[in-house]
C-alpha cells in the first residue's frame, strides 16, 4: 500500500487502491492493527471516490443540448 495524499488521487488511481485494499480485508490474513488500519483508509478511498463521481455527475448535469443533441454548452457558464 503506497503513501499517496488521496485527495490528491486520480478517481482511478483510488479505486484501483479502494480494490486492493478490500481483496486483503476479504482475505482476513491481515492482522488486526493492520486491518483497523486498511478499513480507514478504505473508508476515506470510498469516500474520495463518491465525491469524484459526484462532481463528474454534476458536470455531465450541466451540459446543455441543442435541437440536434449536439453539446452548445454548460448551464453555469451559458445562464444569463
Amino acid at each position: 500500500m503506497d503513501d499517496n495524499i488521496i485527495e490528491e488521487m486520480s478517481f482511478e488511481s483510488a479505486m484501483a487502491e479502494l480494490e486492493q485494499v478490500v481483496s486483503q480485508l476479504e482475505r482476513g490474513d491481515v492482522a488486526l492493527d493492520a486491518s483497523i488500519t486498511l478499513y480507514e483508509r478504505g473508508a476515506a478511498l470510498k469516500l474520495h471516490c463518491e465525491k469524484k463521481l459526484k462532481s463528474a455527475e454534476e458536470k455531465v448535469a450541466a451540459i446543455t443540448l441543442n435541437n440536434d443533441g449536439q453539446p452548445t454548452g454548460t448551464k453555469p457558464l451559458d445562464a444569463g
